[in-house]
Parts: structure tokens; sequence; C-alpha cells
């Protein structure tokens, strides 16, 4: 009988592959062996011609649900007798390579957790091929149990029948177990395990207590989100006066109870990667208000690990609520904890108890975090369930390099020729923990992936953590301008080569001049920028403070405009006090801890500033945020909108646009009692029809017809949704970010695409 050798590439790694490729050998009659090969899985076939040609097709169109088959290679070789065919021991081979995210706990899992009969009844770490952890308990490729955390749980008989038979759900199935030989739970501190340990803090949760949970990718910190009291208490006890919490709730009908629910949005809250997704709430509903005060919306998810599924429904005695905050389990600006040692020393102080369990995490993943537009994904934090995925690029890339990303909500990322691996999220820098977890991690990526970078990439300021660890890496390195790679990842996640006009916004990143840069207009391509526009420059004063106390940001804004009168008016709109004014005034005239700035973020928090919205943040993005809140409202309130903003869009030479102006015009209506939220509205309309202005001009002289637009700035969906109604009215074509984040955490992914293509461009040197 004729033999051939089957290649397939993709999500093919912990996914239930090879048990689906002997379930389909033994239904066409098939002899032969599967085997991991790393970076690939291969199958050695034998059987009738029409035997074979059927189970190729099934191999490529009838896989399993979390599987993806990016490409095959079949050749045939000379003919082989087998007796049977088999699962075989794995083998590395050097290629492409795709690591499984975490996979959320599958439907018939589900079933079986809460089925008296089934002997996995609330088992917390049921799980099978088709769901449970991966990326987050591999030590290195190719996939299989002795590579994994769960190689230090023996299997019991009963689980090792399953995982050697191919009839069962859990045939090769890689973290199998059940209650006789799997991972223990327990209370921390205490002797209280196993179900004694769930209804504990089930009971301690209704009782008003905060308890850390250990889950899959870390810790959360958890308590009862329809409780203001313990709500309060959290907030409190973690120094978070007002950023919103994100919620757990425990099906689908008590998301239908609390939000709104727009097309499209139920396959990603409930499928596989169960992010925390943005969605509107419902009057009414039983979350307190302390949740997300000051906001539409509230980040929401399912519980994705039967843990969390237990947490809501367990056979004890406890009447439980069906909605609990779930808020990343860490101190502010650090990474989340994994470990008992790293919560008990970490997040002791912030909760009662701490709900652990024995099975190692050697990777950390936070839970990704969604908004919604335009009818798809818009990606804030790209983590859990999505990393470490590639993005793939059609344009023949060339060579290995390793991104470093951002300094704040950093995410780096590896490149191996046209595939892009964004890691887990990280974290801000700033803190030493952030830094450690950062190397760790790209230790830990770079040897699952078998990378080994020829070169590296960071950003361009000279006091990053970042650019340190990138420096200190012994590679070639390549510094690639902030707001330039904010435009690259947005081009990079398009699949676009080309010039685009690019619109880069965000808070403060290090101009190639000096200064601080924000609201850029960029003319690029993979090979380089030009600078052709951006917003008016003014004094940024204070620091690292005026990224923090939008006030300052005003202070600076007033005394430009106003002049001598500025401390006056710095009074009626409740700013500052006229000898504050002076002191403002005084640094920024002599440059006393401040620095020319064109950040369009510092823009937004100095009019929410001026408007009374916020004067300062106690999050980063507080003040742009309520800021947006503030013209939504109106904008769902208001019957019609017209702008009385009459002033030029841009200066004369069409290279600034001339934010100053409308700044000035949103003062003065402030100070004419004109109505916040409208004010609030039009600065967000005027400044979209900046934009367009600016690229209806460059289209003139230059002939590109593509804008992008990035950058933090562009998480205000208000903003984005008017840029793209304009552009899009003039016939421009807008590329836009979906499942890479246009903040921070996406530019890793612009950095090393840049470096990739000029390494082809070279000729890999």
């Amino acid at each position: 009988m004729p033999t051939v050798i089957i290649s397939l590439y993709g999500i093919v790694q912990g996914v239930g592959f090879r048990p689906f490729v002997a379930r389909a050998a033994n239904k066409y009659g098939i002899s032969g062996s599967v085997a991991n090969k790393g970076s690939f899985v291969e199958v050695y076939a034998s059987g009738e011609n029409e035997n074979l040609e059927k189970f190729i097709y099934a191999l490529k169109n009838d896989i399993p649900e979390r599987a993806v088959v990016l490409d095959e290679k079949v050749r045939q070789i000379e003919d082989k007798l087998f007796e049977s065919f088999e699962i075989i021991e794995s083998e590395k081979e050097v290629g492409d390579i795709f690591v499984s995210p975490d996979i959320a706990t599958c439907e018939a899992c589900k079933k079986e957790l809460f089925d008296k009969s089934n002997r996995r009844y609330q088992h917390p770490f049921i799980n099978c091929t088709s769901c449970g952890p991966r990326l987050t308990i591999l030590k290195s490729m190719p996939y299989d149990r002795e590579r994994t955390t769960m190689s230090e749980f023996e299997m019991c008989k009963a689980c090792e029948y399953e995982y050697t038979h191919s009839e069962t759900r859990r045939y090769d199935a890689q973290p199998v177990c059940c209650n006789e030989c799997g991972p223990e739970v327990y209370i921390v501190g205490t002797d209280k395990k196993n179900s004694e340990a769930i209804t504990f803090a089930r009971r301690s949760i209704m009782s008003g207590k905060i308890i850390a949970v250990k889950g899959i990718g870390g810790f959360h910190l958890c308590c009862n989100a329809a409780d203001s009291n313990a709500v309060n208490r959290m907030r409190m006890l973690k120094n978070r006066p007002s950023k919103p919490f994100a919620v757990m709730l425990r099906d689908m009908d008590t998301v239908k109870r609390e939000c709104f629910i727009k097309s499209g949005q139920d396959e990603f809250l409930d499928g596989h990667q169960k992010p925390i997704l943005l969605l509107e709430k419902k009057l009414g509903g039983h979350l307190c208000k302390e949740i997300a005060p000051n906001n539409f919306n509230v980040g929401v998810m399912l519980p994705y690990a039967p843990l969390q599924m237990l947490l809501f429904d367990y056979d004890d005695e406890v009447k439980m609520t069906d909605c609990l905050v779930m808020t990343s389990g860490n101190v502010s600006g650090a990474p989340i904890c994994r470990s008992d040692e790293d919560a008990v020393k970490e997040i002791g102080s912030f909760c009662d108890i701490i709900l652990s369990h024995n099975r190692q995490i050697l990777l950390r993943a936070d839970d990704s975090v969604m908004d919604w537009f335009d009818g798809k994904p818009y990606m804030i934090r790209r983590s859990r369930g999505f990393a470490p995925l590639p993005i793939m690029v059609t344009s023949e890339l060339d060579g290995q390099v390793l991104a470093i990303g951002g300094e704040l909500k950093n995410t780096f990322c590896i490149g191996k020729n046209n595939l892009l691996y964004l890691s887990p999220y990280v974290g801000d820098m700033a803190d030493i923990r952030t830094v450690n977890a950062l190397t760790e991690s790209i230790d830990r990526m770079e040897s699952l992936l078998e990378a080994v970078p020829e070169a590296a990439v960071c950003d361009m300021h000279p006091k990053y953590n970042t650019v340190m660890i990138a420096e200190e890496m012994n590679l070639p390195l390549t510094k690639i301008q902030h707001h330039y790679a904010h435009i690259l990842s947005c081009m990079a996640e398009n699949d676009y080569f080309e010039k685009v006009i690019g619109f880069s916004f965000d808070g403060t990143g290090y101009g190639t001049d000096g200064t601080i840069w924000g609201g850029e207009t960029l003319i690029c391509d993979f090979c380089g920028f030009e600078r052709v526009a951006h917003i008016q420059p003014f004094m940024q004063v204070g620091g690292d403070m005026s990224s923090k106390e939008g006030w300052r940001i005003a202070a600076s804004l007033l005394h430009k405009l106003y002049g001598e009168n500025s401390a006056e008016i710095a009074e009626k709109l409740n700013i500052c006090n006229k000898n504050v004014m002076a002191v403002q005034a005084k640094m920024s005239d002599n440059k006393i801890n401040a620095i020319v700035s064109t950040s369009c973020g510092r823009i937004f928090d100095g009019v929410s500033a001026i408007l009374g919205i916020r004067r300062s943040s106690s999050f980063e993005g507080e003040g742009s945020i309520a800021l947006e809140y503030e013209a939504e409202s109106f904008r769902r309130g208001a019957e019609k909108f017209e702008s009385g903003y009459t002033a030029p869009l841009l200066d004369e030479s069409g290279t600034v646009l001339a934010t100053g102006i409308l700044i000035k015009y949103i003062c003065d209506g402030v100070l004419s009692g004109r109505n916040v939220g409208e004010l609030a509205y039009e600065f967000h309309y005027v400044l979209s029809e900046m934009i367009c202005a600016e690229a209806e001009l460059l289209r003139n002289k230059t002939g590109i017809n593509i804008c992008a637009l990035s950058g933090g700035v562009f998480q205000n969906k208000l903003l984005l949704q008017l840029c793209k109604n304009g552009l899009e009215k003039m016939k421009f074509k807008v590329l836009l970010h979906s499942l890479c984040p246009t903040n921070d955490g996406g530019i890793a992914l612009g950095q090393a695409a840049a470096a990739l293509y000029r390494n082809k461009l070279n000729g890999g040197n």
C-alpha cells in the first residue's frame, strides 16, 4: 500500500491534534504514526489510495475546534508496512513554532464538572484536549506532559487509561488529572484543603471579605461585586480610588441582566478565549455603582477556569452571589503575582484569605482586555487566550529579532521571519519587579519558540528601563522612535507595507529633536518616516507629575494663551490660585522642570481640567476618560449638534494642527457659561476635523490615500469614530487596530516588523 509523510503546520500543539489524527486514521483504515516535531506535526500514513485521500482531506478540514492548520505538505515515500496507527514519542526539529495559549474550560468539561455521577464532579482542574492551561504550564516544546508542570503529578490508573486510549476524550490530553491524582487547592497558611477550602472561600466572599484566588496565569483579588462595602474596602486597600474594576459574572444570563450585548460580542465573551470585554451597563442591575463610577461601561468576563466556576456553584450550603470583582492580583505597577510567596508578600495586605493551588505557573498571563469598535474587537490588553499566537504578514521578512516594546503596558515581540509573536502583557517598567518579570519572560519565550534573536529593537528614550535591558543584551541594537513604532504596529497588523499618512496620538514619547512628542503626523513606511505635522507645541511643566495632574497642563496652556491675564483666568476656571499660577508661569518661561511637548494625551488632560471634569488623575488617562464620558453623554442626549468653531484648523504652513486656538475657544466657552458636555464633545469634533484637514492637505501633496490611526489617544472611541467617519467620507482608506492594542502594548509589533523588513532589504546582513 502507498505511504506518505504529511507535515502539518499551525496551531497543532496542545489542542488534541494527535489524538484527532489517530482517530481519523482508525476511521479510514490508515496505519502509521503521528508525532510532534516541536514546530509541526508529522504523520506517516499507509493505506489504500482512496482512504489516504479521505484521511488527508480530514486532516485539513475536520480538525479539532481549537486547532488551525496554516500549511500542509504531503510527500510520497517508499511503501512501508505499519502494523497499526500510534502516537509516538515527540522529537524536536527546527521550524516555525505555534504555542497554544491557555484555553477556557470547554462545554463538555463544564458539564462533567457539575455532573454528580461523573468521577470528576467538582474537580477544580478538569480539562481535556480542547481546554485547559497550555502556555502558562509549558516548560519547553514539543507540548508533552513531561515538559509541563503537570509532570509533578503522577496519573492514577483511570486517568492513565484515558490518556492512552483513543476512544476517550482525554486521549493524549497532557494536563489530564482528577480528584484522586491532580493538584490540590488550599487556603494559604491553614490546613484547609480542597472542598473545605472552596467552601471557606465562598463563605468569606459572602461575609464581605476580600480573597486572593490563584488562576491559570496568576492571582486575582476577588470580592462580592454587589456589595458596596466590600468593593469600597478593596479600593481603599489597593489604593485605587476610582479606576474601574473588572467583574466575573456567573453565566451569560447574568451578563444579559447586567449589560447590553452587541452582535458578535457573545462569541468572544463566551468563546474559548474569554477576555474581559467592555460592555455597556444596564440600569437596575445587581452590580454596585462603585465597580465603575462615572462610566457607561464595565469590564466583564465569564469564568474560564474550573476553580472560578466552583466559586459560583458548589455543593455546599453557601448562598452565593452571581457577580464577583475579579481584578489582577498585584501592587499597582508591579506584575501579577503567580506564586504563594508572591501573593503573601505583594498582596497579602489587600486580602483576608488566599485561595491557592499547587500547580506551578511558569509564565504569567494576565487577562486580556477588549473593547468593541465597528462590529469588531478593539484590543486594550492582549494576553491570556491570545498570546503568544503570532501575527502573520505576507511580506517575506527575514531573520530573528527581539523587540523590547514600550515602557508602559509592556509587551515584547519575538520576530521570526514573517511570524511576529507578541508576548503576554508584562506591565509598567518603572517598577523593578516588572523589569525582572520582563527579562524572565523573554528567556522563557525565547526557549519555547526556539528563538535565537540576531538583533534587538527598542525605543529611543535614553532613560527607559526597556532601553537599558536592550543595551545589555550584547546584540546589534536598533532604536526606533516611539510614535513611528505605533504606526508600524498598525501597518503590520493590517499586513500593509506601502507608505501611509500616520496619525500617532498618545501620551508622551521621546522625539528625534529631544522634545516630547505625542500628537504626530508622519509619512512613513517600514524603511523610515518623516514628521510632517503635529499639534501645537506647549510647555509641559512639572515632569512626571504633569501626567497625573492635568491642572498643571491647563496652567501652562493658559499661560501661553492669555499671557499676563492667565492668572485671573486660571482662578475663574478653578485651575489654581494666582500664586501657584505665577510659579507655573515662571517654571514655563525659564524651562525649570519643563520641556517643549506635543503630547495629545496631555492636551486631553488639560482640557479635562479646564472644563472642571478632572483636575488630576488617580490612574493613567483618568482625566481623558472622564472627558470622553462627558462628551459621549452629551452626544447621546443631543438631538443635533452644530459646531460654532470658525477659526482655522491648521496654521498657515499646514504643519501644525491649531490645537492652541481650539483650547482658547473651549476656555472662552466655559467662561461664557456654555454646557460642559457640549464643549467636551466639540473638542473631540474639532480635533477630528483638524486630523481630516491635515490628511487632505498631505494627500494633495503626496498622493497617499491611506491613513493609519494609532496611539493610546485612539482608545478614545468617540475620537476614533469621528476621525474614521470623516476620513472615509473623504474617500481615504483607514487602517485601524483590532487584535493588537493601539496603546503602548502594541508598539513591539511595529518595532519587530521594521527590524525584520530592513534585514530583508539588507540581504540578511
